[in-house]
């Protein structure tokens, strides 16, 4: 209920923006409030479809449709030219999923219980996909910063572009091969429980689902032109970077009906499905969402490499992996391990205040 209350921001961030042409903190504090209850609308849609399209097709759209606010958001930021908050947002939505979202649902769920189980063999999965999807995400910036001294000055940028190009492809092939393994050959292992009574009478018409899918992806895309426009701004008015706002905000109000649906989930004792939500998500923003950024900044004329602003992001986001790996081993969690999940994030979040993009 709380989060419905929130779409009134949509017309309020729309006057404050072409009516009163309010100051840029207002318009990007409204447009971002704006977009989180917009991504949750196209969550249960987008969950409404797959359950009218079966479990194949379904888990194809969720996947599809499980980031496309955070995509919609870097595709503006990257077309305004700032592409170091772009690659923030990306470091950001990884740890934020993998400590912020996994640290909330941990810590919600293991209040009033001694531990919490899940499958040890789809955690284990997930964890290492995750662990050899970050080693790739962050190769491009490890070659830069070993080979550009035996280059001089005269280290040419095309490399960077050329080599993040190819791992950006590659990422996307595992991406690919990763769908194939999850919803085709290997789908037993990744099986929902089966829909009860209950949902099938509460599911929404096809109708219904597709139309809130194509409202909210077109509200999305509005909100998210008002922010990426008012974020250089707004940064200024605010004493902050814009790298530090892409690297919190902008990634937090992106996953922010993941973090919902975590800690709701984990309420229900279902950890599980938990590390699917945050985990899995982290797993798409390095597989897909990255590398089709990259993509798209080269079909902009405006190519992006994934050479991070800063070797925090790489020290961040491999921490993450291993973090999580470290998790999964046991096949059980508690609310304390949440706790230093949420500890971790705010060290993290600290240090990148003071970060100064390279």
């Amino acid at each position: 209920m709380f989060v419905n209350l929130l779409l009134l921001f949509i017309p309020i961030s729309v006057v404050l923006a072409y009516v009163v042409h309010a100051p840029a903190v207002w318009i990007f504090a409204t447009g971002v409030l704006a977009i989180v209850p917009i991504a949750e609308w196209i969550r249960k849609a987008t969950e409404h479809v797959a359950h009218r399209a079966g479990s194949t097709i379904g888990g194809l759209l969720n996947v599809t449709f499980g980031n496309v606010s955070e995509l919609v958001i870097a595709l503006f930021v990257l077309a305004e030219g700032n592409q170091f908050v772009v690659k923030g947002q990306i470091t950001g939505s990884i740890i934020g999923n993998g400590l912020l979202g996994l640290g909330l649902g941990l810590l919600a769920g293991g209040i009033g219980r001694e531990r919490q189980k899940f499958k040890q063999d789809r955690a284990g999965m997930m964890s290492s996909l995750l662990l050899l999807s970050v080693i790739g995400l962050i190769l491009p910036a490890v070659f830069d910063y070993t080979e550009r001294s035996s280059f001089g000055n005269r280290y040419p940028r095309h490399v960077d572009e050329l080599l993040s190009l190819g791992v950006a492809i590659v990422l996307l092939l595992v991406y690919i091969a990763n769908l194939v393994y999850t919803f085709v050959t290997h789908k037993s292992v990744f099986a929902s429980p089966p829909e009860t009574e209950d949902c099938e009478k509460h599911a929404w018409p096809l109708s219904k689902a597709i139309g809130v899918l194509i409202v909210g992806t077109a509200f999305i895309a509005l909100e998210a032109e008002l922010v990426s426009h008012a974020l250089e701004e707004t940064a200024r008015q605010l004493h902050l970077s814009t790298f530090f706002l892409g690297v919190t905000v902008l990634a937090i109000v992106g996953n922010a009906s993941e973090y919902i649906s975590a800690v709701y989930f984990a309420r229900k004792d279902r950890i599980g499905l938990v590390l699917s939500i945050t985990v899995g998500s982290s797993i798409q923003m390095a597989l897909l969402i990255a590398p089709l950024l990259v993509i798209a900044s080269f079909i902009m004329r405006k190519p992006m490499t994934l050479v991070f602003a800063t070797p925090l992001e790489l020290v961040a986001i491999t921490a993450v992996a291993f973090i999580v790996n470290s998790i999964a081993q046991d096949g059980e969690t508690n609310w304390f391990e949440g706790v230093l999940l949420l500890a971790v994030y705010c060290i993290l979040a600290i240090a990148f205040y003071f970060v100064v993009p390279m």
